[in-house]
């Protein structure tokens, strides 16, 4: 059974970082695509950064430069580093793996950005 665990949310002021991790058991998933999402209070869930086994990763625009995705596949581990965090960036983040037709999520982790 596949799951995902988020952990590292938190208050942080803007200007802020934080360090949001996700550990993936049940499968190898090194060859899937791994990635976050978030989700903000009454707004639909969107694309934060995804990364593909060698490839280059991919980010929304609104989180370029300032976000980094990384990945471990030996420890089935996705991690999203988030630096000069702003307002806008509160929300709930998910962890998602997918491949083919199958897609998982983990169960959010809060980001809230307030001064």
């Amino acid at each position: 059974q596949v799951q995902l665990v988020e952990s590292g949310g938190g208050l942080v002021q803007p200007g802020g970082s934080l360090r949001l991790s996700c550990a993936g058991s049940g499968s190898d998933f090194s060859v899937w695509r791994m990635g976050w999402y978030r989700q903000a209070p009454g707004k639909q869930r969107e694309l934060v950064a995804t990364t593909f086994r060698g490839g280059l990763p991919n980010y929304a625009d609104s989180v370029k430069g300032r976000f980094t995705i990384s990945r471990d596949n030996a420890k089935n581990t996705v991690s999203l580093q988030m630096n000069s965090l702003k307002l806008e960036d509160t929300a709930v983040y998910y962890c998602n793996a997918a491949i083919g037709f199958m897609s998982y999520w983990g169960q959010g982790a809060q980001v809230t950005v307030s001064s």
